[in-house]
C-alpha cells in the first residue's frame, strides 16, 4: 500500500510506501527536503504534518519535543505515511539552502581504480549525513592547516557513504598520503559540500565533458538524472590520456545499453599506446565534440577537469555559438606544494 504526499506552499506531491520514511520517498521522488542525521537525532528535518495521519517513528527526545509534537511537527527522516498526508516545509531549490558543515569521517573502504586513481569511501558519524546536490565536493581538512578539495561521486540517493576518485600527483603532499600510506578505518576531517556545478533544470540537450578523474562529479550528476528519469537528452565525453587511464568505463556503458533513448557515451584517448589496440575515438576530448556539433546555441556543457581543457573548452564552444550562461565547469588544480 502507498499514500500520497502533498508539499505545502509548493503543492509538490509523491508516493509514500507503507513504512517508507517521508524523507526517503522525498528524495526518491526527486524532491529535496532539508536534513542532516537521517536517524531522528538533530531535527533538520523537522517540518509540520497539515493533514493526515503519521506514525512519528523512533526519534530522539531532543530532536521532537513535547512541544514540537503539540504543534503538529514531526521530523521526515522517522516519520511514515499512514494515510494521505499533507506537509509543510521549505524544500531545496539551490546550493544557499544547504548547510556547511564540518565534520569527522572515517575511512571505511579503499579501492584502486587505475594505476593512479584510487577510490575512497568514507563513512560519517552515525547521527550525521551530508546534504548535498550532486556535482558538488568537499574539502579534507589537514593537520597542518591546509586543504584538499574533491568531488562526491555518489549521487545524494545513495549517501550512506561518500564516494570519491583520487588521482595520484607524485610529490602531493595529500595523494602521497592516500596511495602510501592510508589505511581503512583512519580518521580525518572535512567540510561541505561546497560548490556550484549541479545540473540545472532545462529543457535544453546536455553535453558533459569529463578529463581524467573529472569523471567523479559528471558520474554523480548522471547517476541521479538517469535515477529521476530526467527527460532530456544528455550525451558523456570522457577523455583520458590512454586507455588504461579510462578507469570506470563499464559504468556509463552500462547507462548507454539502459538509457539508450537519452544517453550516448563517447570515450576519447588522446594517445592510445600502440598494445592498446584502441579502435574509437582519439586526440583531446573537447574536440571531438567540437567534431560533432556544428552548431551549439541550443545545448548545456558540463565540464570538469584540468583548467587548460576547461579554457579551451570554454573558448571554442562559445565560438559555436553556446551561450556564455550555458557553460558549466569545475576546474581541477592540481596541488603538491
Amino acid at each position: 500500500m502507498s499514500y500520497q504526499v502533498t508539499i505545502q506552499p509548493s503543492g509538490h506531491q509523491f508516493s509514500a510506501a507503507e513504512g517508507e520514511t517521508l524523507l526517503a520517498a522525498a528524495l526518491n521522488a526527486g524532491f529535496s527536503l532539508p536534513y542532516g542525521c537521517r536517524n531522528g537525532a538533530c531535527g533538520a528535518c523537522k517540518g509540520k504534518v497539515l493533514s493526515g495521519a503519521v506514525d512519528l517513528g523512533a526519534y530522539q527526545d531532543g530532536a521532537l519535543t513535547e512541544a514540537d509534537k503539540d504543534k503538529g511537527l514531526a521530523l521526515f527522516c522517522c516519520a511514515t505515511a499512514r494515510s494521505d498526508v499533507a506537509i509543510e516545509v521549505k524544500e531545496v531549490g539551490a546550493v544557499r539552502d544547504i548547510p556547511i558543515k564540518t565534520l569527522p569521517c572515517r575511512v571505511e573502504r579503499m579501492e584502486r581504480l587505475a594505476h593512479d586513481v584510487m577510490a575512497l569511501w568514507l563513512k560519517l558519524p552515525s547521527n550525521e549525513r551530508l546534504q548535498f546536490l550532486p556535482g558538488q565536493y568537499i574539502d579534507f581538512l589537514l593537520k597542518d592547516g591546509q586543504r584538499r578539495s574533491f568531488s562526491l561521486a555518489n549521487p545524494p540517493e545513495e549517501d550512506a557513504l561518500l564516494e570519491l576518485h583520487i588521482r595520484h600527483v607524485p610529490g602531493g603532499h595529500f595523494t602521497d598520503q592516500v596511495f602510501n600510506s592510508m589505511k581503512v578505518k583512519d580518521i580525518l576531517r572535512i567540510k561541505g559540500p561546497l560548490g556550484s556545478f549541479f545540473l540545472r533544470e532545462s529543457d535544453k540537450p546536455a553535453l558533459f565533458l569529463a578529463g581524467g578523474t573529472g569523471f567523479a562529479p559528471i558520474k554523480a550528476l548522471l547517476a541521479h538524472a538517469l535515477h529521476h528519469g530526467v527527460d532530456r537528452q544528455m550525451t558523456l565525453y570522457w577523455g583520458a590520456k590512454q586507455v588504461r587511464d579510462l578507469y570506470l568505463p563499464q559504468l556509463p556503458a552500462q547507462w548507454q545499453q539502459e538509457h539508450g533513448d537519452r544517453f550516448r557515451f563517447i570515450p576519447v584517448i588522446a594517445s592510445p599506446a600502440p598494445e592498446e589496440h584502441w579502435p574509437g575515438r582519439t586526440g583531446f576530448v573537447h574536440e571531438a565534440i567540437l567534431a560533432d556539433f556544428d552548431d551549439l546555441s541550443g545545448y548545456e556543457v558540463y565540464a570538469c577537469g584540468a583548467p587548460a581543457m576547461i579554457q579551451a573548452a570554454r573558448r571554442d564552444f562559445q565560438a559555436r555559438g553556446l551561450p556564455e550562461d550555458a557553460f558549466f565547469a569545475d576546474s581541477f588544480d592540481f596541488q603538491t606544494a
